[in-house]
């Protein structure tokens, strides 16, 4: 099963601005703390005893294991924002998302009008072997009714996630059919990718973006990597706008593809040295040579972070778009007696000049929308670091740490982008049932025209905008006549996205997308400065 987030049909939104935490930098998986043994630590002690007193002298008997659940978050809050607890009934959900795949039946699916619809069966899983198909509404599941029901994707993947080998009963409705149908579907491993998107742009330049660094990321960026170069790449621009991070190793070795051997990818120093390290560039790099631009913005962290940092101080890559998050913390799983894990800050990592680019704790939740209110994602010069946080990359040029990477061309956000109508109804899930329903009932001349054709003439137009709206009312959006025509390229370029990607499949959505990415444009102009920084490094 899958839903949008944990599928490989996801797409990111990058019209709603990012107010969230971004996700920890994690080292290795599966990681098992040492037995703790018997302390005389005071503090320890201390909270021993009373944890002891409330089992035995407090007048209600069971609440010590609430008391120990909240008392564990409670201590982690007060260390920093990326350390956490995470109970054991939640570990497995908490972690799918850098796993690389998850068990269920494998499909991409939207909520309508309170109904499941599958959108898709993904290629190669368990719904598309038993003949599931685009447009069906499941009705029951194991014999529950799920229609009509204020379903959640919570709830979806409550009936329809699993262990791989478990079955699950399913009845849908087919479109012109009077009856429901019946499918008997064995669950299954079903790959998630994260590496969205990957093309050339023109000839010459190749196209990939990232949208998380799990544990398949380098193995699918190699693919990709190889692939364009097959069809002729010379350059390529990397996109991380909007990645937050995953796994330490998954973005080393990303960008040791970039690196010559010798050249520093990122340090870490934790309590004493037993979480000190250093990671060198290794021999095996095949795109070494070719000019690089490198995509950020203030939702790229971490992992994302570490490779942007890494091309900017080795001067190998131009930097493009606005400061990054600002999350220079790495994270270790330390697994509990009951299954339960703890997630704890155990180092900093420093770029290969010695940035740590940790920004301070203080507002951490605020901090990307008080740039947004500063105006930092308009204008460049609103941003003021301090001299005492002033480094050199190889070549002498001077960057900055204490709160993100920042680029070294700044790309200011499209104030279009703010479009509160669009939001309203992409969270009300109009925006994707209108291109479903479109796509389903132009199937045929659509795919007849061809994507390429697509591509270069259609055009959503006045009627399938007044269309949008209509459907919006109907699930109690107002219509915002002013603002779907001050911000009509939002809603036409996006529509025609999702569209292609409902005709020809995922990998058409992003080459239609990106036609709006105006820091994917402007870079695609920024190729003649990198000879300057190669002459830099000289």
């Amino acid at each position: 099963m899958s839903e949008i987030k944990n599928s490989k049909y996801q797409i990111s939104l990058p019209l709603i601005l990012c107010i969230g935490l971004a996700a920890g930098l994690l080292i290795g998986a599966n990681l098992h703390s040492k037995k703790t043994t018997a302390s005389d630590n005071t503090e320890i002690e201390k909270l021993r005893e009373v944890l002891m007193l409330v089992q035995h002298e407090y007048v209600d008997k069971g609440k010590t294991d609430v008391v120990v659940e909240d008392a564990i978050q409670h201590i982690l809050s007060k260390l920093d924002p990326h350390s956490a607890y995470i109970p054991a009934k939640d570990k497995i959900a908490a972690n799918e998302d850098l796993k690389g795949n998850f068990e269920g039946i494998g499909i991409e699916f939207s909520i309508f009008h309170d109904t499941l619809m599958v959108v898709a069966a993904l290629s190669g899983g368990p719904s598309e072997a038993v003949g599931l198909r685009p447009g069906d509404k499941i009705i029951k599941v194991d014999g529950k009714v799920i229609a009509n029901i204020k379903l959640t994707n919570a709830d979806v993947q409550k009936y329809l996630k699993g262990p791989k080998g478990t079955e699950v009963k399913i009845e849908v409705l087919r479109k012109n059919q009077s009856s429901l149908m019946s499918f008997t579907i064995i669950r299954d491993k079903i790959p998630q990718t994260s590496v969205d998107a990957s093309y050339l742009i023109t000839p010459e330049i190749g196209y990939i973006k990232v949208s998380r660094f799990s544990q398949t990321t380098y193995e699918e960026f190699k693919k990709s990597l190889d692939a364009l170069k097959g069809k002729g790449m010379k350059k390529l621009i990397l996109d991380l706008q909007g990645n937050p991070g995953g796994y330490m190793d998954q973005a080393t070795e990303v960008a040791d593809e970039f690196l010559p051997k010798g050249d520093k990818i990122v340090f870490t120093k934790g309590q004493g040295n037993r979480y000190n390290d250093m990671v060198m560039a290794t021999d095996k790099g095949d795109f070494e040579k070719g000019d690089l631009i490198v995509l950020i913005n203030e939702g790229s962290a971490s992992a994302s972070e570490i490779v942007s940092g890494a091309l900017q101080d080795n001067d190998r890559a131009l930097v493009v778009g606005r400061r990054s998050f600002g999350k220079g913390l790495v994270q270790r799983p330390f697994e509990l007696n009951d299954g339960s894990e703890v997630r704890l800050t155990i180092s900093r990592y420093y770029t290969p000049s010695g940035r740590c680019i940790q920004k301070p704790y203080d507002d951490y939740d605020k901090d990307i929308m008080k740039r947004y209110k500063h105006g930092e994602f308009f204008h460049a010069d609103s941003i003021h670091f301090n001299d005492s946080l002033k480094y050199k990359t190889s070549s002498g040029r001077t960057v900055y740490g204490g709160g993100g990477i920042m680029p070294d061309y700044f790309v200011p956000l499209d104030t279009a982008y703010s479009s509160k109508y669009f939001n309203e109804l992409f969270a009300a899930n109009v925006i994707r049932e209108f291109a479903f329903v479109y796509a389903e009932d132009h199937k045929d001349r659509l795919e007849k025209m061809g994507f390429n054709q697509y591509q270069e003439k259609f055009r959503v137009d006045e009627p399938m905008l007044a269309k949008l709206m209509a459907m919006g009312e109907k699930e109690k959006v107002k219509a915002n006549v002013h603002d779907i025509a001050r911000n009509k390229s939002v809603f036409q370029v996006y529509l025609k996205a999702e569209i292609a990607r409902r005709v020809w499949g995922y990998e058409s959505f992003y080459p239609v997308f990106n036609e709006s990415n105006e820091v994917l444009q402007q870079a695609v102009k920024l190729f003649d400065r990198i000879p300057e920084l190669n002459k830099s490094k000289m």
